[in-house]
């Protein structure tokens, strides 16, 4: 299967970066053919600029030059990770602005005609697998009381956005920064083994 594992950390050093690493060579031994996508080490401009919004939904025109390799890698994978941090209780500004600028109309969905026109229909019916990895500063309990948004867009809009795929798994290690050496190798061992079983 191909695989595009998204990463969305600045920091080379960084403890998500190593689940990174993790899943990508797990997911290499396994088989798969994995198409890394680090968002940071390729500068990807998280901000949609004024000329992408104005074209939003002029498919396929929407397609500017800088978009079309990231919406070519996305429409040929069949599976696809995300390894991420939760910042402010959500996704780091890179990954939503990958969200915002490559899951765009005629690419993630398409608008229906006819007697139902105008409803969303989607489009990535050919990734079959998606997971998310993702590790908190803060607690289960206070992340919960904040409602947990990148979990609950997981398990929603990403379930709704791969809709040829069974609902994403969602691998979370909240209180990172107060875990000791063994839970946090117990958590990559974890991702690790979701990996092996893509």
């Amino acid at each position: 299967m191909r695989v595009l594992v998204v990463h969305a950390h600045p920091v080379e050093t960084s403890y998500n970066r190593s689940l990174y690493h993790a899943a990508c060579e797990a997911l290499a031994a396994g088989g798969h053919e994995v198409d890394a996508l680090n968002l940071h080490e390729e500068n990807f401009e998280a901000a949609m600029s004024r000329e992408e919004r104005i074209n939003y939904h002029d498919v396929p025109g929407n397609i500017t030059d800088s978009l079309r390799p990231y919406v070519e890698r996305l429409l040929a994978a069949e599976g696809i990770v995300f390894v991420h941090p939760v910042w402010n209780f959500g996704y780091p500004a890179i990954l939503k602005g990958y969200f915002d600028r490559v899951f765009i109309p005629g690419v993630s969905f398409e608008m229906s005609d006819g007697p139902d026109s105008g409803k969303l229909v989607p489009k990535l019916r050919k990734i079959r697998r998606v997971v998310f990895v993702a590790t908190y500063g803060g607690t289960r309990f206070r992340t919960m009381i904040m409602g947990d948004p990148p979990r609950l867009l997981a398990s929603r809009w990403a379930w709704g956005t791969f809709r040829g795929a069974p609902r994403p798994r969602y691998l979370a290690l909240y209180d990172m920064n107060n875990r000791g050496p063994d839970e946090l190798r117990a958590f990559q061992d974890k991702v690790r083994a979701e990996m092996a079983r893509f």
